[in-house]
């Protein structure tokens, strides 16, 4: 196979598991090069690419016997250099996938190296600290990185390390060899049908349901995306670095108000940005938007009163307050004015989620229209909000959706 595959390790303290790893890669028909992360004692096997031309790649002015002192600083000159470098191979085509091995600090710089990678480049992080608790969401962030988790800590080459390495090298060369060489979403896009990203959950699952089917149903591919925190914040960093979609459908973008409240969904300060900032159509819904998520450890004493629905034994959704709907419709106006392509907003008038409908303890349309209203006082007026007399999960407001659709892409493509 011509495939190169890129070992992330400390060769100071993890040489002896990064040589065998190297030999059954390679026993498979891969090439291989090994970039040494290490920054403590000597490298006991010979690396590709140094640390010292990981730290040089960092882009700083590196006084390494300072950064001793200083280990957060070292250990983030590494994962800068390392994410320079990598980068600098995927772009030369010398790299098809990338693995890393070892502990807690050998995990978060070698998943913090892979993040410079696009999405759909292999990547495998093989840990002894995957299962710790606070950690994973920050060695996985937004991107696409399988863990998997060694549970014996990388201290020697015995029979079950040698194990673990075995099926960490098949598992690496299986993820290459499936993938085109070096191709790019950018590269095939002449070949494939025009992508549209969709935020969906479960309180709005009949309506995505509804519109992807009829999509692709005219050729387009609808890519669907939990609106739950972490999937959202990938979707934003897919439209705006890989430049994949011709549109977003974004049934639920929640995620600003959790943002601002301090949510369980919430999904970064740039949420809603991405799709405006690279000029494509954008169709908004407001599933959930009316509702927020609060740890519970982090409830306010007002928050018990709130009109609630229990989702499982750790979340309940909490109805917004009047005060907090005028706060973010604002921080909902002040991004969507910033969109370069179309925009129109769909709102339905009975409901803004399959939980919330007549007959719920969280139906308000009066509370739900101040939102409405506060969000008209700031938007452009080129942005359209349109309203349909109906249930978001009913059939109607899908259909408003589609329709929607449909104008924005014939405004696109007639400038």
């Amino acid at each position: 196979m011509d495939k190169t595959i890129v070992i992330l390790s400390t060769l100071d303290t993890k040489g002896e598991e990064t040589k065998y790893l190297r030999e059954q890669i390679e026993k498979q028909g891969c090439r291989v090069l090994v970039i040494d992360i290490g920054t403590r004692g000597t490298p006991s096997i010979p690396a590709d690419i140094t640390r010292e031309e990981v730290l040089a790649a960092a882009g700083k002015d590196i006084d390494r016997e300072a950064l001793k002192q200083d280990r957060p600083r070292l250990i983030q000159a590494m994962i800068d250099g390392a994410g320079e470098k990598v980068r600098e191979l995927y772009s030369a085509n010398k790299l098809s996938g990338i693995i890393g091995i070892g502990g807690a600090t050998n995990t978060l710089m070698c998943t913090g190296a892979m993040k410079a990678l696009p999405f759909g480049i292999p990547k495998l992080m093989v840990s002894s600290n995957a299962s710790a608790r606070g950690f994973a969401s920050r060695y996985f962030g937004a991107s696409d990185i399988a863990i998997m988790h060694s549970v014996i800590d990388f201290t020697s080459l015995n029979d079950l390390m040698r194990d673990v390495l075995d099926r960490a090298a098949g598992s690496i060369v299986g993820m290459v060899s499936k993938r085109v060489p070096h191709a790019t979403f950018a590269d095939l896009e002449k070949q494939a049908k025009p992508r549209v990203a969709m935020t969906m959950l479960n309180m709005c699952e009949k309506c995505a349901e509804y519109v992807k089917q009829h999509l692709e149903g005219e050729g387009y591919q609808v890519i669907g995306f939990s609106a739950t925190g972490v999937p959202d914040m990938a979707m934003e960093e897919l439209i705006e670095k890989e430049g994949i979609f011709s549109a977003v459908i974004d049934l639920a973008p929640g995620a600003v108000a959790e943002e601002l409240l301090g949510g369980t969904r919430a999904a970064g300060p740039h949420r809603l940005e991405a799709a405006g900032k690279v000029g494509i159509p954008q169709i908004i819904a407001p599933c959930l938007v009316n509702l927020m998520t609060p740890p519970k450890s982090k409830y306010k004493p007002e928050y018990h009163s709130r009109k609630k629905y229990d989702l499982d034994a750790f979340r309940s959704y909490l109805r917004l307050s009047p005060e907090e709907f005028r706060m973010i419709a604002e921080v909902y106006a002040r991004k969507l004015n910033q969109a370069r392509g179309p925009v129109k907003i769909i709102i339905p008038t009975k409901g803004w989620s399959g939980i919330d409908g007549e007959g719920s303890v969280l139906y308000d349309p009066e509370e739900d229209r101040i939102f409405v209203e506060e969000l008209k006082k700031h938007l452009r007026s080129d942005i359209e909000i349109r309203e349909v007399d109906a249930n978001l999960e009913e059939e109607p407001f899908a259909e408003a959706i589609l329709k929607a659709f449909k104008e924005v892409m014939s405004k696109a493509k007639a400038s």
